[in-house]
């Protein structure tokens, strides 16, 4: 223990307390540099984060643009530290926006989607004059606002933008949008804010530009698949001409289920023109009520309605509308019983052409109001002409069936002939036989004259034992009565279309007889007869 008065022995530093060793300048600066790159680190990964993402939804959702734009808005206006952004592309010298993030609420009800044309001194007015970023520390302070620009003013004012920045979106050096960052004071951006917001104006063009190749990709595409689609139907519809030769039915059929089917349409239907007017000849998907219309007759239509311009024009009609037209309002019968019993509303008619002559239309329905597509009317133009095709296929067809026929019939008369020289009956039996049966008549008979000078049936077809017993019996002259006794009397070949409705002709005994004696009159009716009116051949 020490002793009362003596000094205690000092420490080393003199009898102070020990204090605390004084930083060194370099550690100080040590720490700065540190908490710098910190901040450096943690900003270039907050700005790689948000590149990411932006890829992210880039990669995601292919030819979407709008995620695409949303999504970098929020990311440079979050990490610039600003309060709103907007996008806009650039397209024929005028700005449109397609993006915005946090604008308020008073100037998104103000700013509209539809393109505009920038003041020259503004931001994106310089912008687009020199393709490089446009750094505004205070927008008050700029002719445009001071001018009053109605564009200019209304950022300032109604949204609150003081400070802001614009990037251009250039396409080798092709303007094609750009990027504006807003702050509501007056704040500069860093450089590095700007450059991640034009890293983020590239990734938006390198985004538009896969888009379109995107979307010309799927139209190419699309246009691809259809043109398939159209060539299968044209092949089905050739296989059909050519497996069923001479049968127009089955090819009208398949025409309009392809056509139908393609065009997206409900009701399809064949016309044939003929003296002025149409009737139609194959139909589907046509509504009961409407079928019923159209069998009602020949259809002569109004000159404003599509049938009716296909006639006077010789093209192609096309109506959006059945009901948003004068025709409609009018009250034209055929449009009024297709808009109303068949439902259609959006129709194309186009014409059958041989040559300059209108033989036919084709009518295509929908139920509802949506325009065909050129495409659609090209494939139904193509059906049209093979279905001019077909209908002269089938008649050229037809013509050689007859006349080989006709060359068989004469053969086998002229066999008879050869071989029955003193047979004369016979001859005409096979005359009259083949007669009725080239003129796809019911009954037929050959008159010669007797010695009273009068004419009696000699050979006949079509009759049994009893009416030709009948008919030998009853001798006549020429005269009007009959189509016999006329074509005597005339000297020329007589043609009766309808023997109930001729003035001068008298029914037969041996004809009425004839008629009593069918069983079956639908048979009869099935084999041509209409309203049994009997065709002859004498």
């Amino acid at each position: 223990m020490a002793k009362r008065g003596h000094a205690v022995r000092g420490s080393p530093t003199g009898g102070k307390a020990p204090t605390k060793r004084q930083r060194e300048p370099e550690n100080v600066d040590l720490e700065r540099e540190n908490a710098a790159l910190k901040r450096d680190l943690a900003e270039a990964l907050e700005q790689q984060t948000a590149t990411s993402e932006v890829l992210q939804i880039v990669s995601s959702s292919p030819g979407d643009l709008e995620p695409v734009f949303k999504s970098m808005l929020e990311n440079a206006t979050r990490i610039c530290g600003a309060n709103f952004g907007q996008m806009n592309l650039y397209e024929d010298g005028r700005f449109r926006p397609v993006a915005l993030c946090n604008v308020p609420a008073a100037y998104a009800a103000w700013v509209a989607p539809t393109p505009f044309q920038p003041h020259p001194q503004s931001g994106l007015g310089t912008v687009a004059r020199t393709h490089e970023v446009v750094h505004i520390e205070d927008i008050r302070t700029l002719p445009p606002y001071l001018e009053g620009n109605p564009s200019v003013v209304a950022i300032a004012d109604l949204a609150g933008a003081r400070t802001y920045f614009v990037v251009p979106m250039l396409k080798e050096n092709e303007l094609v949008g750009a990027i504006t960052i807003h702050r509501q004071e007056v704040k500069p951006f860093t450089e590095k804010q700007i450059e991640l917001v034009a890293n983020f104006a590239k990734q938006a063009v390198i985004a538009i530009e896969n888009t379109r190749l995107l979307n010309e990709l799927r139209q190419r595409t699309d246009d691809l698949k259809e043109s398939l689609e159209q060539q299968t139907a044209t092949s089905e519809v050739l296989q059909v001409i050519s497996s069923t030769p001479g049968e127009l039915e089955p090819v009208f059929q398949s025409m309009l289920a392809n056509a139908t089917r393609i065009c997206e349409a409900n009701i399809g239907i064949l016309f044939r023109y003929e003296n002025g007017a149409y009737t139609a000849i194959a139909t589907l998907g046509v509504t009961p009520a409407y079928a019923e219309y159209l069998n009602l007759g020949p259809i002569r239509p109004g000159s404003t309605t599509g049938l009716g311009r296909v006639a006077s024009t010789k093209q192609t009609i096309h109506i959006v509308d059945t009901k948003a037209d004068e025709t409609y309002a009018a009250g034209e019968p055929l449009r009024r019983a297709t808009a109303e019993l068949g439902g259609a509303r959006s129709l194309l008619n186009v014409p059958m052409l041989k040559g300059d002559d209108l033989i036919g239309a084709f009518g295509i329905f929908r139920q509802e109001v949506k325009p065909f597509t050129d495409k659609q009317i090209e494939l139904v133009t193509n059906f049209a002409a093979q279905a001019v095709i077909a209908i002269e296929n089938t008649r050229l067809l037809k013509e050689l069936r007859d006349s080989l026929q006709q060359q068989t019939a004469t053969a086998d008369v002229l066999k008879v002939i050869s071989r029955s020289r003193i047979d004369l009956q016979t001859v005409l039996d096979t005359l009259v036989e083949s007669a009725v049966r080239l003129c796809e008549a019911n009954i037929g008979q050959i008159a010669l004259p007797n010695e009273a000078g009068y004419f009696q049936t000699r050979a006949h077809c079509g009759f049994t034992a009893e009416l030709r017993e009948e008919l030998e019996r009853i001798p006549f002259q020429p005269g009007r009565e009959s189509v016999t006794s006329r074509a005597l009397l005339e000297r020329k070949t007589v043609q009766i279309l309808d023997a109930q409705t001729d003035p001068e002709y008298k029914l037969s005994k041996a004809q009425r007889f004839w008629r009593l004696s069918q069983p079956d009159r639908h048979a009869a009716a099935a084999r041509g007869s209409s309203d049994w009116r009997v065709r002859l051949v004498a």
